[in-house]
């Protein structure tokens, strides 16, 4: 369920968005501690879940659950739209659009379906093309990942969609040239390819966020971005996710993840 490892790598990531320890030991820390917690990439992705599931008008469900948590963690103009009355898209291209997708590449099955409703759900605010762009992006490769594409195959989709030559951050940069160049970014086309090429040098869940945090970057967005592709990918996270996310998740989150 690409729901669980987006939720799970948000969690695991918060506590080193903004200040992971210099001497961090990354092979043997935990990932879950009393310090992590979950953010607004939690409760967008639990959002656009609810929508889909009652076929709830997308804005006002946003708006209606984002309100009950006005200090996890919005960007400001997300936070000013979330807060106001305003509903309509302020041209964002920031990785917001994409760290809430995971449920249209989990439970859409046809192709096409998966990059329509992607784009809507980025469209209500991030009507930005690099915006709804990576917003597709990540659904289609949660889609590849459910459906048995290779780690090959989906990093060649991300390629064509941020080629080298117009991207500085690629899919092509590795993790070792990650590690000592890439800065925080908060942009989706700054996200999605790291977190992708944080997932390809994997080889399980829990890999997956060793390699992220290696990375000065929005640890808990790029955690529910390639975290969402390497639950379906690895066909599950190696341990009991539901039973982190009861420890985590409030009572009026929890309901939505049961839907």
């Amino acid at each position: 369920m690409a729901v669980l490892g987006a939720i799970l790598g948000d969690i695991a990531g918060s506590r080193f968005e903004f200040k992971r320890p210099f001497r961090l030991d990354i092979q043997n820390c935990e990932l879950f501690t009393k310090d992590c917690e979950f953010t607004d990439d939690t409760v967008m992705t639990l959002a656009v879940k609810k929508a889909v599931i009652t076929r709830a008008d997308l804005v006002k469900t946003m708006k209606e659950i984002g309100r009950h948590y006005p200090d996890c963690g919005y960007g400001g103009k997300f936070r000013r739209w979330i807060l106001g009355e305003d509903t309509k898209p302020y041209n964002s291209y920031g990785n917001g659009s994409a760290m809430r997708v995971s449920f249209i590449g989990e439970y859409f099955n046809r192709l096409e379906d998966v990059v329509r409703e992607a784009g809507k759900t980025a469209a209500v605010t991030h009507n930005h093309p690099e915006g709804i762009k990576g917003a597709v992006a990540t659904a289609v490769c949660i889609w590849m990942a459910k459906n048995g594409k290779t780690k090959d195959e989906i990093y060649d989709y991300v390629m064509k969609q941020y080629p080298a030559e117009t991207y500085e951050y690629s899919i092509d940069k590795d993790l070792n040239y990650l590690r000592k160049h890439y800065r925080w970014n908060e942009t989706c086309m700054g996200s999605v390819p790291a977190a992708m090429r944080c997932f390809y040098e994997s080889s399980s869940f829990d890999g997956f966020m060793r390699n992220l945090f290696q990375l000065n970057c929005d640890c808990d967005t790029l955690g529910a971005i390639g975290g969402a592709v390497a639950e379906e990918f690895y066909h599950g996270i190696g341990f009991d996710g539901e039973e982190i996310l009861r420890r985590y998740l409030d009572d009026r989150l929890w309901e939505i993840w049961e839907l």
